[in-house]
């Protein structure tokens, strides 16, 4: 390769790495409950059914949430990241109040959502982990990728579409969560977005 393309090849590298921190920085909220809200959710009995390459996705429920986004983390490896680019931890009620949120340390690696505290928790555990969610994001379009791929860490977003099941013919599956209450390997929504508003 000449000195040239690798030029080019840092500078593009560069500009991606620029504009992945520009939309990973955090926006400063003020104390106070931002969304009051729970999410909702009406399970299906026969929802719809698409189909992407070699997945079929199985919509189990109408999904609709707004919440404050805790944190983002874009993936690209992986079959998940076939379908799901994105996950955002969010949070409402007080998890979306900055200060409950002062008092915790968030994070997101290899598709999971962690919090911690130092000495006592700002609120109850059970209410922390009920009001708060990691989410796999598989935006129905293009467009909507675009815009997952831009909120920004203490953004309220507002979004809309199904929670899914995954199924491949080799027996691969990803299955979503269906309840907020859940926590630890499974408690994840598989969430298809149709919508996406940020406030």
């Amino acid at each position: 390769m000449s000195l040239r393309w690798i030029i080019i090849v840092l500078f593009v590298i560069g500009a991606g790495h620029q504009l992945y921190q520009r939309s990973s920085k955090p926006i400063k909220q003020a104390d106070g409950v931002l969304v009051a809200a729970e999410p909702k959710q009406v399970n299906l009995d026969r929802g719809p059914v698409w189909k992407q390459d070699a997945y079929t996705l199985q919509a189990m429920a109408e999904f609709d949430i707004e919440a404050r986004v805790l944190s983002k983390e874009l993936y690209s490896f992986g079959r998940e990241a076939d379908l799901s680019p994105v996950d955002l931890a969010l949070g409402w009620g007080a998890m979306s109040d900055s200060a409950v949120l002062k008092q915790l340390d968030i994070s997101q690696s290899n598709r999971f959502y962690y919090y911690r505290w130092q000495d006592q928790p700002p609120r109850p555990p059970e209410e922390i982990a009920s009001h708060s969610a990691n989410m796999h994001l598989i935006p129905a379009s293009e467009s909507i990728a675009k815009q997952l791929k831009k909120v920004r860490p203490g953004e309220v977003v507002h979004l809309r579409g199904y929670l899914v099941n995954i199924t491949t013919p080799d027996g691969w599956h990803w299955n979503t969560s269906m309840t907020r209450a859940d926590t630890g390997a499974g408690a994840c929504e598989v969430f298809r977005v149709e919508s996406v508003e940020v406030r």
